[in-house]
């Protein structure tokens, strides 16, 4: 399975981009190929899924012919899938079914957590704990069960063969904070020590509160960074906010957030260090649990 986020993005800009080459508005070309100019728009800008025989019959007023014209369906027919995520979209969480969508078919996934352990990290219990007091991800009929389910699927597509290298700076903000009992935090940090140890895919870096990140650059919000094996799909990038999650693919604001993230890395301890001081966290709150029982 691929994004079909990603693809209709790819599809849009393609279609656009040939448009325009052909000197042809909106307009004029939604009144060549007898469709509604509201649909050219919707599929430029990837806000629909596309219909192949409107895809063909854009494609042939646009004169693509041959491998261009196989390419471009392909694009268009995966851009069409429906995904796992898409049918249990309320019951997992709006929020929760856009990252599913992004992760699919995704050859890196880069994070910066600032607040928050990472999703695909988290242990049942963590997940449990944070899906009933998320409110922002409540939709119409989010069910927190459900939700854990789908993060167990999430999970499963990072662990599956030809599965996407998955590395992620966590804010030490993140670590400390107490976003779950201290009994289910102490458990998912000692998960996350393992999965850092053992899997070769997965890569953990810990940014202490006292590092100095280049150009005193201050990090306002977490982010994730997708990017795909075909090389003309868009970078992507996801901004954790408060309630809908933002999503950019333009080149300048792709490129600034790959530049925090590389700041972020070269600021934060080393995958070693990062491990020892997770263990380290963990450990301090098996001892201190102790004392107070």
């Amino acid at each position: 399975m691929i994004s079909t986020y990603v693809r209709r993005h790819r599809l849009g800009a393609e279609l656009a981009t040939r448009r325009e080459k052909a000197k042809l508005s909106s307009d004029q070309l939604a009144r060549a190929v007898r469709l509604p100019r509201t649909t050219i728009s919707r599929l430029e800008n990837a806000r629909m899924r596309p219909d192949p025989d409107d895809v063909m019959r854009i494609l042939e007023r646009l004169g693509v012919t041959g491998s261009d014209w196989t390419r471009l369906m392909t694009i268009a027919r995966e851009a069409g899938e429906r995904g796992w995520w898409e049918s249990t979209a309320n019951k997992m969480g709006e929020s929760q079914a856009l990252y599913a969508n992004l992760e699919a078919g995704a050859e890196l996934i880069a994070e910066y957590q600032m607040a928050l352990l990472p999703g695909l990290l988290q242990t049942v219990s963590f997940t449990e704990a944070r899906a009933r007091v998320d409110e922002a991800d409540w939709s119409t009929g989010f069910d927190p069960a459900f939700s854990v389910e789908a993060r167990a699927g999430r999970q499963r597509m990072l662990h599956r063969p030809g599965g996407p290298t998955y590395e992620v700076v966590i804010d030490e903000l993140a670590v400390r904070r107490s976003t779950a009992p201290d009994d289910v935090r102490r458990e998912q940090l000692a998960h996350i020590v393992e999965l850092a140890r053992h899997d070769p895919k997965i890569t953990v870096r810990v940014l202490p509160l006292e590092a100095r990140i280049d150009g005193h650059t201050v990090p306002r919000s977490g982010f994730s960074i997708y990017r795909y094996p075909d090389p003309d799909d868009p970078v992507v990038i996801a901004v954790d906010t408060v309630t809908d999650d933002l999503v950019l693919t333009d080149a300048a604001p792709v490129s600034h957030y790959e530049k925090l993230y590389g700041r972020l890395c070269v600021a934060a301890l080393t995958p070693a260090e990062s491990i020892t001081f997770l263990a380290s966290t963990a450990d301090n709150m098996t001892n201190l649990t102790g004392q107070a029982a």
